[in-house]
């Protein structure tokens, strides 16, 4: 029986029934404070990540922002 899997970052990781983007994020150690999200390209506010739900086989992309002068 093959697990279902999302993509994170092009790393593959398990996907669970009700997986949220705040999971992921979890999932992955994450936990940079200036996070941008994408779920199979579509841009996830931050105060959507934990009602965001992460379909099974999505590409998800999450972009660190570093500010500096």
């Amino acid at each position: 029986m093959n697990a279902a899997q999302i993509t994170v970052n092009g790393h593959q990781i398990p996907w669970q029934e009700g997986m949220t983007v705040r999971a992921v994020l979890h999932a992955m150690n994450y936990s940079f404070r200036m996070l941008v999200i994408k779920v199979d390209g579509k841009l996830v506010k931050r105060e959507d990540w934990d009602s965001t739900p992460v379909p099974r086989g999505a590409e998800v992309s999450v972009y660190h922002l570093i500010s500096g002068g």
